[in-house]
């Protein structure tokens, strides 16, 4: 069974001493730290192996059963109020910083994936009925999941139209009472059905008749389980759930709309623009996955290394009197090891400073602040999706390495957290998709001014940070700015150069932007060097500075190398034999 313990000293230090986060009562910061780690740890980690062994199960009756203990573990969940920190107060939720509630959601993504992917998408559904719904609406569907009364879900995908959601046949027709009848199968639905709560409210993309044909004529509905007029069951069920690669804890169901009763939730034909409130907030919370699967991965290859004993260290016995030496001693074990240390805190210091940024789009600052803050959220969530979940599964692959052998079997748990880390890399938008909208919509689409902003930002800080880190940094960044201007300058030439370099192009600027932490964080560690948990900061700083930055000179010739070999060969010479 693998181990878990939440790294709330990191928490501390991100929030309090890197990001010093204004408004935040330190003791009180300590305190929800300490308990999401204890919950995590003690309800919701013993479920992880539980949950992919049982998995979830569809009854004849189209009902579902979660795996054994998540009733009693959502039931402690929604009571405890963990998922109402940053949902407004005003619907019952606690209004507390988004940047808190990112941590707590780390903790229960290492604790259980699955477990956690139930209450994972109620927030943005919060989010897309408070930005687009009626007041009555927001009175109706809002309260109750808030407190975790009721659950929500997106129903979007269809078995022909996944990314391409302008092909979607899902169909609403109206009703004449101010209500739809909502007509269509939708699948990959998580949480489409379960037994932790009594009603889902499910938020359904169909179409309108005489729609505009395309993306142009979707619309939002509010679909839910069990009407409020009445309490009746609305003709909504779960016809299968898909068996898959991991998360088999979570169930992912295909839904029928059999003439389901629907509110339109925002204005006809706006509906892709509304569920993007609500997708976005989902592809941010898949970069925390990519986190949480690397941070449960690292502190289970770690135990491994220091306990298993293999060979002999280099140039003498590490410990004379055993047979062999601990796999730690090894170079090529502690490069893993450090690569994962470098990847993990990196990248929760940048996800913790994009959630601070949420904070300010949702704060009370001046528009021009809250409109910057949010155009840097748009420019780094697929940033944070695409390189941070791609980087999640490299690092459990790699952290499975030094198990050996027993990272492949399963008693040893390292080969879940593989199954499970891959399929944040899928969903929410495969990360190709990821960082094609990183290049055309948010560095192209403007000419790269937002890029530059932001490029401008960690040119700052390297004035500040150690020569070590300042300077292949500087070199990086460097390498973004060309790649950048490459892939501007040359889309009109050839569209597909876009497209060509976007996903190199990600993964420069992913590299280049925990490279960013690290010098913020070496910067501040160098004035408390006396600090055991410093130390080990600035070291595994040179060894992000050292190992990982110099990638982007790669990462630059890759996104600036053209669509021309991609391209070049017909579909025929692409074939074997």
């Amino acid at each position: 069974m693998p181990i878990y313990s939440p790294p709330e000293r990191e928490s501390a230090f991100i929030l309090k001493d890197l990001l010093q986060i204004d408004g935040l009562d330190e003791d009180l910061v300590d305190t929800i730290i300490s308990e999401a780690g204890r919950f995590a740890a003690e309800v919701i980690a013993p479920l992880n192996p539980v949950s992919d062994a049982e998995g979830c199960t569809r009854h004849a009756d189209g009902s579902v059963t979660t795996p054994s203990g998540f009733v009693q573990a959502y039931a402690a969940y929604a009571e405890s109020g963990w998922g109402t920190l940053a949902l407004p107060e005003e619907f019952g939720g606690q209004d507390m910083p988004h940047v808190l509630a990112t941590v707590v959601e780390e903790y229960l993504n290492s604790a259980c994936h699955a477990f956690n992917m139930f209450p994972g998408l109620t927030h943005g559904a919060v989010s897309a009925i408070m930005s687009v719904g009626t007041d009555e609406q927001k009175q109706t569907y809002l309260p109750p999941l808030v407190s975790g009364e009721w659950l929500g879900t997106m129903a979007l995908t269809e078995a022909h139209a996944g990314t391409d959601l302008g092909l979607l046949r899902t169909k609403a027709e109206p009703a004449g009472d101010g209500t739809y009848r909502i007509t269509g199968e939708k699948i990959f639905c998580s949480g489409g059905e379960q037994d932790l709560t009594e009603n889902i409210i499910h938020l359904v993309l169909a179409r309108l008749p005489d729609a505009p044909a395309g993306s142009r004529g979707i619309s939002l509905f509010i679909v839910p389980k069990i009407l409020s007029e009445g309490g009746a069951r609305n003709a909504v069920s779960c016809n299968s759930i898909e068996h898959k690669m991991g998360v088999h804890g979570s169930a992912t169901c295909v839904m029928n709309f059999d003439g389901a009763t629907g509110y339109l939730l925002g204005t006809e034909n706006q509906g892709l623009a509304a569920m993007f409130i609500m997708m976005n907030a989902a592809r941010l919370s898949c970069g925390n996955q990519g986190l949480a699967q690397a941070e449960l991965a690292y502190q289970n290859a770690l135990a491994y290394a220091m306990d298993r004993r293999q060979g002999r260290a280099p140039g003498g016995r590490a410990d004379p009197a055993q047979a062999a030496d601990p796999l730690l001693v090894h170079a090529d074990v502690r490069r893993m090891l450090m690569d994962a240390k470098g990847f993990t805190e990196g990248f929760r210091a940048l996800v913790a400073w994009t959630a601070s940024q949420i904070d300010v789009v949702h704060g009370e600052g001046e528009e021009s602040a809250r409109h910057a803050a949010d155009e840097l959220v748009g420019f780094l969530t697929p940033v944070l999706k695409g390189y941070g979940t791609d980087m999640g599964f490299q690092t459990a692959v790699s952290m499975q390495q030094i198990l050996g052998g027993h990272g492949y079997v399963a008693e040893w748990g390292m080969e879940q957290i593989v199954r499970d880390a891959r399929v944040a890399m899928l969903y929410e938008g495969a990360n190709g998709v990821q960082a094609l909208d990183l290049a055309a919509r948010k560095l192209a689409k403007d000419g790269g001014q937002v890029a530059e902003r932001f490029f401008a930002m960690i040119e700052d800080d390297c004035d500040a940070a150690p020569e070590w880190i300042a300077q292949p940094l500087a070199s990086s960044l460097g390498d973004a700015r060309e790649a950048a201007r490459w892939l501007i300058g040359n889309a009109a030439a050839d569209p597909d150069n876009l497209g060509a370099g976007s996903y190199a192009f990600m993964q420069l600027v992913g590299v280049l932007s925990i490279g960013w932490m690290w010098a913020r964080i070496a910067t501040l560690a160098g004035a408390r060097d006396d600090d055991p948990f410093m130390q080990a900061k600035l070291v595994t700083a040179r060894h992000y500075a050292t190992r990982a930055l110099p990638e982007t000179g790669l990462l630059k010739q890759r996104a600036m190398a053209g669509a021309e070999t991609l391209m070049a060969l017909s579909p025929e010479q692409l074939q074997r034999g």
